[in-house]
């Protein structure tokens, strides 16, 4: 395999296993986005219109809780936590087909998307301009 396939592969296995969180944003009518952190973490805030399932209850749960047929994007704290890649694994495990949200629950507060509480509120933080600088568009 040349180097240039197989620099080919790997980014496109990348992008068929990894989204982030404006693509996700964006796309959250057709995917079930699943947070995985404790009840702890989900009350103090999450992703508005994500679904509480820990990873530690995936292969317990999922089948019950989630279509087999949906297309899940899992998400933990953020860029140095794997706890969304473990989520990511035990999905795959069930069958789903399934991705994660590289940067996490940080970098969709960051970019300024909406976060629900536990008592229903829903706000969105300012973005951070390192993460979303205002009248900018990466347009990737």
């Amino acid at each position: 395999m040349s180097r240039n396939s197989t620099a080919v592969t790997h980014f496109a296995g990348r992008l068929a296993f990894e989204t982030d969180p404006s693509d996700v944003a964006d796309d959250l009518g057709n995917v079930v986005l699943i947070d995985t952190r404790s009840r702890q973490s989900w009350d103090a805030g999450h992703a508005a219109g994500a679904r509480h399932l820990p990873t530690r209850e995936i292969a317990g749960r999922a089948r019950q809780e989630i279509d087999p047929a949906a297309n899940v994007v899992v998400y933990c704290w953020g860029p140095g936590c794997n706890g969304a890649t473990k989520a990511a694994l035990e999905f795959a495990r069930l069958g789903y087909r399934v991705k994660e949200m590289i940067g996490g629950f940080e970098y969709w507060a960051r970019e300024g998307f909406p976060i629900e509480r536990a008592d229903g509120t829903v706000e969105r933080l300012p973005a951070d301009p390192l993460a979303a600088p205002p009248g900018v568009a990466c347009a990737c």
